[in-house]
């Protein structure tokens, strides 16, 4: 997903009704494209996998019923705190312990998002390209990924041995999954073979 997309999503967020919904939608896109987690994960994350000092997010029973840990940027635990200091002024006391909640101080249910999701995009006017599907919560995910990688190709480093991290920060089971978004993004097609042309002594 192009970042003018996720600006437009994000301005389409803060358009929601009431103030609460606005800020947990808002700040829920934010997370999901700078870490590329999966929507049930950031839902299922509590206040005390949040390590705001250190920088880190744990999550608990991932796809593959593992824990693993996010380091995450200065500026995202900014934003995190951002968003609990004001989501308690508007909630107030919630007995959930999750961190993204409903206007009913509940978590927010991973399967029920997709729908207003979709209100979003269609607020956001973003085009759905002819034979393609509409855009998605995980596209953002899918972007994560494609962009480190690009990053990696384009700053000339060894990425094939940094995909084993890339795989481990995106919680897949096998590097194989990760190598699914070479293969299906043309630009980093297009990067791979031209690494591979270098490296047998053709000419970029």
């Amino acid at each position: 997903m192009p970042p003018e997309q996720i600006t437009a999503l994000l301005a389409a967020a803060d358009r929601l009704h009431p103030p609460l919904r606005a800020l947990t939608w808002h700040t829920l896109i934010c997370l999901l494209a700078v870490t590329g987690m999966r929507t049930s994960e950031v839902c299922r994350l509590d206040r005390d996998d949040l390590d705001l000092h250190e920088g880190v997010l744990t999550v608990r029973d991932s796809k593959y019923g593992k824990h693993r840990q996010v380091p995450v940027h200065p500026s995202t635990t900014t934003a995190l705190r951002g968003y609990l200091r004001e989501r308690d002024r508007l909630a107030g006391v919630t007995a959930t312990p999750a961190v993204f909640i409903t206007t009913r101080g509940t978590r927010l249910d991973h399967h029920n998002i997709p729908r207003v999701f979709a209100r979003l995009v269609t607020a956001a006017e973003i085009p759905t390209p002819a034979g393609r599907r509409r855009p998605r919560l995980h596209d953002l995910r899918h972007s994560f990924a494609v962009a480190t990688l690009l990053d990696w190709y384009r700053d000339g480093a060894d990425v094939q041995a940094q995909l084993p991290l890339l795989s481990t920060y995106l919680g897949h089971s096998d590097p194989k999954a990760t190598y699914w978004y070479l293969s299906a993004t043309p630009e980093l097609l297009a990067l791979a073979a031209n690494r591979l042309e270098v490296a047998f002594g053709g000419q970029p």
